[in-house]
């Protein structure tokens, strides 16, 4: 289980859709098993992300409105717009779920969300938790309702996916911070609930409720020299 662990905590300023999403994807990659678990937040110039099977150029309006600040996630789902969100990325030992289902362990990581929204006074609960919300599934993330998608008021707030490999579990997932314009695309955020965070500030209150729900220590880190050094390639490659 996660409670009562010590977690590596990297901190990534504002950058583009490619160097987020290589970074997850090296972070994932190098991870083992006996490494301690990772908690990586991060934040995004205007951009959008698609699943693992979509791709960039199957949205050339969007491609030609972000400017071309694209990349694929390595988990699946659909296309998310960035830039108003805070994201954060966790890597655990998947010893650390066992004898969890899927769904379970989703219920089990996503406490921090629920924690969060819930110190800023907010109504928050899972989807599936709702009596007056039907699951179902969208091409836009911020549209359909997945079972562990957050809630405010039964207005979906944020998602979640997940990737799995024999020695780790990574989970990621976006904290919509601003409003930006109106287009259910884009979906709802703090401000429309009258929370107003800076980046700064929300990226501490998650800290916080990460601290305050699994009682986790954190030691702030970064890559590694070998794993700057393939991200660095991974981007000239992306050019």
């Amino acid at each position: 289980m996660i409670n009562n662990k010590i977690f590596k905590l990297i901190l990534t300023d504002k950058e583009n859709a490619k160097f987020n999403m290589q970074m997850d994807k090296i972070l994932a990659n190098s991870f083992k098993e006996d490494d301690l678990p990772i908690l990586r937040l991060y934040s995004w110039k205007d951009s959008f992300t698609v699943g693992l099977s979509q791709k960039c150029e199957d949205y050339p309006l969007y491609i030609k409105e972000y400017k071309n600040n694209c990349a694929k996630r390595i988990t699946g789902g659909g296309i998310l717009f960035h830039g108003h969100d805070l994201s954060y990325s966790l890597i655990l030992p998947s010893s650390y779920m066992d004898g969890l289902s899927v769904k379970q362990s989703y219920e089990q990581i996503c406490q921090f969300l629920i924690t969060f929204y819930k110190q800023l006074g907010l109504n928050a609960c899972f989807a599936k938790d709702s009596k007056n919300v039907t699951l179902s599934k969208s091409e836009f993330c911020q549209v359909g309702f997945e079972a562990y998608d957050i809630l405010v008021n039964d207005i979906k707030i944020g998602g979640n996916a997940q990737k799995r490999s024999k020695k780790m579990i990574f989970q990621h997932g976006s904290i919509p911070i601003k409003t930006t314009k109106k287009d259910i695309k884009i979906g709802s955020s703090l401000e429309d609930f009258s929370i107003h965070l800076s980046f700064d500030e929300a990226r501490q209150k998650v800290i916080e409720a990460f601290k305050k729900a699994f009682n986790v220590k954190f030691e702030q880190s970064d890559l590694t020299k070998e794993q700057k050094e393939k991200l660095n390639l991974l981007l000239e490659d992306k050019k």
